[in-house]
């Protein structure tokens, strides 16, 4: 049993779910459509929405992409068709949602755990399990996939598992005079360093301030160390508490006393080489992706990793995101696309596990999804690198899957953030209005469960 698995399986019990009814919910989108620009579907051409490639830099990633289709394109009758949108326009913007609406949504796409529930309760999702054989099902961490089945069948296949963890300047820890031993292991300890680090040209600190999915993302870990929840579950309160009100505290005053930044640099706090390594911020919160982003945009910065701080009383948790690749049930040919889905990130073959273990330590660092990969990836050193090591054996242990909420939910908890941090308002308030709206929207709740 792999670490990952060990700690996820674990985390994602911990965490539990909320299933209000029985009955799938009223869908919410037109799935109907598959095609690319308004174009009706074509049975013998699937099109695959993404925002990696083939994108007008031609980058490793990018390259990744249209290998694997023209792998797929050779050897098979059901072409693939990439159609690449700029991250900002897919992650930010309504282009997706506004496809679907339109019954002219992708045949292929990829989906985090975060907007799972729009696109499954809407009837958009098609069953993935079919197409995967079951030594391949038992490959993939628990953890990782669970947020992507719905009663054992499965909705998604993960391409990779994303934990947040803290980034610090070498540089700006040894003009503050600071070293190693103060790195910070609770949260005031970090908003003291953070006024250390502090001076007119940079922040001490950086979260994310940017509304969306992003950020509720990374402030989840902040609520859940103090044993806070966004839904009522195992007896708790919710939303509104004293976990969530230290939460959404802690955030508003790193912004309040001038240590964090109301607006990050670059397209936002996910982005390291913009901030961190422009000197905007000493210390940044990121994913394990800003080490493959370091290392391609600036390889000679000095940096360091450390896990999330624990508030006083509470027990360190951070959150593991990444993305799938999910099927239209109603596009052009769902079960051609379904095949295509387990083929290229379920094959058990040799080059199915190296396609895995290029996308996860090569081209992008991640931890995969995948035992079978992630073994591969141990064998050819990838976890040497003095970062990835300190997410595998400190940041991951502990750990917990990004959560699946519905988007009402979602975005009753981004106001808040956005309200506390950004808008002056006082935490147990913006906590109290959230939870209201939850509670609301949670009485007539009939969906698949919320993890």
């Amino acid at each position: 049993m792999s670490t990952f698995e060990r700690v996820t399986r674990r985390s994602l019990l911990r965490g539990g779910a909320v299933m209000l009814g029985t009955a799938m919910a009223a869908p919410l989108l037109s799935a109907c459509g598959g095609g690319s620009g308004g174009k009706s579907g074509n049975a013998k051409e699937l099109v695959f929405w993404n925002f990696y490639g083939p994108n007008p830099n031609g980058d490793a990633q990018s390259k990744w992409f249209t290998d694997m289709v023209a792998a797929w394109n050779a050897n098979n009758e059901v072409k693939i068709k990439l159609h690449y949108l700029p991250v900002s326009e897919y992650l930010a913007g309504t282009a997706l949602q506004t496809a679907f609406s339109a019954g002219q949504g992708p045949d292929i796409f990829l989906l985090s755990p975060g907007d799972f529930l729009r696109y499954h309760n809407g009837g958009v999702l098609a069953d993935l399990t079919p197409h995967l054989k079951p030594e391949a099902l038992a490959d993939f961490e628990p953890g990782v996939i669970g947020t992507r089945k719905v009663n054992d069948k499965v909705y998604g296949l993960p391409m990779e598992a994303e934990p947040l963890a803290m980034y610090y300047s070498v540089e700006a820890f040894e003009k503050a005079k600071l070293s190693e031993a103060d790195i910070p292991k609770t949260w005031d300890q970090m908003l003291d360093v953070a006024g250390k680090l502090t001076t007119k040209d940079r922040f001490g600190l950086l979260f994310e301030t940017i509304p969306g999915y992003y950020q509720n993302f990374t402030w989840y870990p902040f609520m859940w160390m103090g044993g806070g929840a966004a839904v009522p579950e195992n007896g708790n309160a919710g939303f509104n508490s004293p976990a969530v009100h230290a939460a959404l505290k802690l955030w508003q005053d790193a912004v309040n006393t001038k240590v964090a930044p109301r607006k990050p640099q670059g397209d936002g706090a996910g982005n390291l080489p913009a901030n961190l390594g422009a000197g905007f911020a000493g210390m940044q919160q990121s994913g394990i992706w800003s080490v493959s982003q370091m290392a391609t945009d600036l390889k000679d910065y000095k940096y360091g990793v450390f896990p999330l701080p624990v508030p006083d009383g509470g027990t360190y948790t951070t959150d593991v995101g990444g993305w799938a690749f999910v099927a239209n049930a109603k596009g052009a040919n769902p079960d051609a696309a379904g095949k295509f889905i387990a083929w290229a990130l379920g094959s058990m073959d040799k080059d199915g596990i190296e396609r895995g273990r290029q996308w996860n330590t090569v081209v992008k660092t991640n931890l995969p999804a995948r035992k079978s990969v992630q073994e591969a990836a141990k064998a050819a050193g990838a976890f040497d690198n003095p970062a990835l090591k300190v997410f595998l054996e400190q940041v991951v242990p502990g750990s917990r899957g990004e959560p699946r909420y519905t988007p009402e939910v979602y975005k009753a908890i981004s106001d808040a953030i956005q309200a506390a941090q950004l808008g002056g308002t006082d935490p147990m308030k913006a906590a109290a209005d959230a939870a209201a709206k939850i509670d609301v929207f949670l009485k007539g709740y009939q969906g698949a469960a919320m993890l």
